[in-house]
């Protein structure tokens, strides 16, 4: 699949509708890597690609009535499905592409992403504006419930050496978009990369 925007919501739009019900039991999966985040009540948090929301009531949790979430995506058909599971209520919505986030520098306190890098158009741009919008110290939590090999093989695919989520790729990616990785976990249940924004 080309990662451009517009082939981003060709791919994800028409599996809008059933895409929760194809992973009904992501749930814990998606709480516990919200929980690594460490979010504070009161804090901001960004959920770039958020899909049909699935990490927004566990992102809501974190940061209590006090905090602000706001979930993006680029496929209206996924953000409407996050309206029809009543998942506005937890933070707002917007259309947008993650590498142009209509955000203030550094006014944000980590940013969840599952599924994310590989659908970014230009990976080192996204994770750039990314760092962008995060304050020195806030985190970044890119996941995904299940790790690669597994991911690849419902796919039909085996993974290559040339994997944008394989920690030697990704971490100097990282690193050049401003990003520290701190962790990284690629198990068959469960891919979790934790990063840390630097500068002062």
């Amino acid at each position: 699949m080309s990662d451009d925007p517009t082939h981003v919501q060709e791919f994800f739009g028409p599996r809008a509708a059933g895409w929760d019900s194809r992973f009904p039991d992501d749930g814990p999966a998606y709480a516990a890597a919200v929980a690594e985040l460490g979010l504070r009540p009161g804090a901001s948090v960004l959920d770039a690609g958020c899909g049909t929301g699935r990490a927004l009531p566990a992102l809501r949790a974190a940061v209590g009535p006090a905090g602000t979430v706001v979930g993006v995506d680029l496929t209206p058909e996924m953000l409407a499905e996050a309206v029809r599971a009543g998942r506005d209520g937890t933070g707002a919505l917007l259309r947008t592409d993650v590498a142009r986030l209509p955000l203030r520098g550094g006014t944000l306190d980590a940013v969840f992403g599952a599924g994310l890098v590989s659908h970014l158009a230009d990976p080192a741009a996204g994770l750039r504006e990314l760092a962008r919008v995060v304050r020195p110290g806030g985190r970044l939590a890119l996941f995904h419930p299940v790790g690669r090999v597994a991911l690849a093989a419902r796919h039909g695919r085996l993974i290559t050496e040339d994997d944008l989520r394989a920690e030697h790729n990704l971490r100097p990616l990282l690193s050049a978009a401003g990003w520290q990785m701190v962790s990284y976990v690629d198990e068959d249940d469960r891919y979790l990369v934790m990063s840390v924004r630097q500068g002062h």
